[in-house]
Parts: C-alpha cells; structure tokens; sequence
C-alpha cells in the first residue's frame, strides 16, 4: 500500500489562508489544524481572566490580547492562537495586518481533555524559544488546577502550581495577581 506524501504549506501560504478563513487555525510543520469550538467552563475562565487581569494590566503599561490575536514562533515558523497573550510596552507583530503578535510576555492557554497534552508538550516547547516570553500560564477547565511556568535567569523553567481556591496566581513579569477563586467563579466543577 503507498501512500501519498502530504504536501507542507509555507508560512506565507497558510497566513493567506487563514486571514480568509472563518475558522481559525494554527500552524505546526507545514500543517494548518482547525482549532475546536471551546467548552462553556472555557469561555467563563478567559472571560474571568479578561475581567481581572485588564485593569491591573492597563494600569502598568501592558495590554492582554485573546480570541484571534495569533503568536508567531519565528525559530519553528509555527503559529499558534493562545487564549490570552500579555505584553508590556510596545507590541511587535508580523509585517502586514496588527494580527500576529511577536513578543508577548506571557501566554496563557485553557486547557481541555482534547488540548492538555499538545499545550503541556509541543506546544510549550515551541513557546519557550520565544525571547520576550517570560511567565506560561496552563490552567484546566475541568477542575481547580493550575501551572506557572516562569523563566529563570539561567533559562530554566521554575513550575508553580496552584489547586486552591483561596490560593493566588502572582504574574510578577506584569504585575498582575489572579486569586484562584476568581479565575472559576461561575464554572461548573461538578460535571
């Protein structure tokens, strides 16, 4: 049995694409992957996180980016779509439309059953060779659970995590503080 080889898009061939699409997608290796329609508990956690982290963000300088706000990884060319991306000062994005962030300071990603091993794995991979890219906010959808990846001045990753509701989440590279509790309010656990 043969099969065919897939043909790989160019960086430039999957933006035109997708700047037409309805449907978003991310790019990894020369492969465009539709992305899922994101569950109710989803939707209320960045909704949450947009609440209370726009303020603190607006008062030092910084500004939070979601929904189709794409992030460029120039070392693999990948592109991906973060459920938020925080930047502090002056965002960079790809030449063309404001569309495609270049430095963000830190990403946070929601993660379900169907994502959580690509966003732990791969995909963390890819966002750690991102220079600005200093704090990696994973938090789940399905119960209280949240990990902080920050960078260390040596490079490596310090993991913080967090399982409480009373606990707070510190984005010290934004000055941006997320109690726990707040991050949930309205999310069924209990499904």
């Amino acid at each position: 049995m043969s099969s065919q080889p897939k043909t790989l898009l160019t960086e430039e061939q999957y933006l035109e694409i997708e700047r037409a699409a309805e449907v978003r997608s991310e790019f990894y290796r020369g492969q465009m992957f539709a992305m899922a329609a994101a569950s109710e508990a989803h939707n209320l956690i960045v909704r949450n996180l947009l609440m209370k982290a726009t303020p603190q963000l607006l008062s030092q300088g910084c500004n939070i980016y979601f929904l189709d706000m794409r992030v460029r990884i120039s070392d693999s060319g990948s592109y991906f779509y973060p459920d938020a991306a925080m930047v502090c000062g002056k965002p960079e994005f790809l030449k063309g439309p404001p569309d495609t962030l270049l430095n963000p300071k830190v990403v946070v990603e929601v993660l379900s059953q169907s994502t959580e091993r690509w966003d732990r794995g791969r995909k963390f991979q890819n966002y750690k060779t991102i220079p600005s890219l200093e704090q990696y906010l994973l938090i789940s959808s399905d119960n209280v659970f949240l990990d902080l990846y920050t960078r260390q001045p040596s490079g490596d990753w310090l993991l913080s995590s967090y399982d409480q509701l009373e606990q707070t989440v510190e984005l010290q590279s934004v000055g941006c503080r997320l109690p726990v509790a707040e991050l949930y309010q309205g999310v069924d656990l209990t499904a």
